[in-house]
């Protein structure tokens, strides 16, 4: 662990994503998992009694009405700042697979959709103007299991949107070299990016 990571000791760091749209359940985050895995589950009674049935309206159908109208990089950074944390940064993709940055790697991406913004590097410019340390956590392990991509009464167990929902795969296969490189191609390119979005002499933490 770095010094600067110890010595910061209070840090944010935020969730925002398609899963803001629904926000429903105790964890709002896992929303999407709760409502294909569990039929029976209070979330997808929800999505199927607001949006319809799950055949018919699936999680790629928020990306339209994420749009991110309020999105201000600048007051998000300030409020961290005048919180007292020393180093702040968002979930650059969350086990939904949807990437907040401009990735080359896959359209799924808010570059490219819903708000149509690199809110990642939006952050990260905001955030080291404030000579705060900067921060990105990956939650892309979790992709490999967080959708029944192997159901095909679903959109997960279409092809066509593998790139969000993640490679199609039986039930308790274990993940592939295809999935893991994905993985590290995203970190890599995350960090790789970082002369563009802050000064390369800032500090940058990198969670996956």
């Amino acid at each position: 662990m770095p010094q600067w990571l110890r010595d910061g000791k209070f840090g944010i760091y935020t969730h925002w994503g398609i899963y803001s749209v629904p926000s429903v359940g105790p964890n709002a985050t896992w929303y999407a998992n709760k409502v294909y895995w569990e039929p029976e589950s209070a979330e997808r009674k929800h999505h199927e009694q607001t949006w319809g049935k799950l055949d018919q309206f699936g999680y790629k159908d928020f990306i339209p009405l994420f749009r991110g109208e309020r999105f201000d990089a600048e007051q998000w950074a300030d409020l961290f700042q005048r919180s007292g944390a020393r180093f702040a940064g968002p979930v650059a993709e969350h086990h939904d697979g949807f990437a907040m940055w401009d990735t080359k790697y896959s359209p799924w991406n808010s570059a490219n959709m819903g708000p149509r913004r690199d809110v990642v590097g939006e952050l990260a410019a905001a955030i080291k103007k404030r000579n705060m340390k900067f921060v990105a956590a990956f939650h892309h392990a979790e992709n490999w299991l967080y959708f029944p991509t192997f159901d095909k009464r679903y959109d997960c167990g279409d092809p066509r949107y593998s790139g969000l929902y993640g490679f199609i795969h039986e039930r308790d296969a274990l993940p592939s070299k295809a999935f893991l490189d994905l993985w590290k191609d995203k970190i890599v390119e995350v960090i790789d990016k970082s002369p563009t979005w802050w000064t390369a002499s800032a500090r940058t933490a990198i969670c996956c």
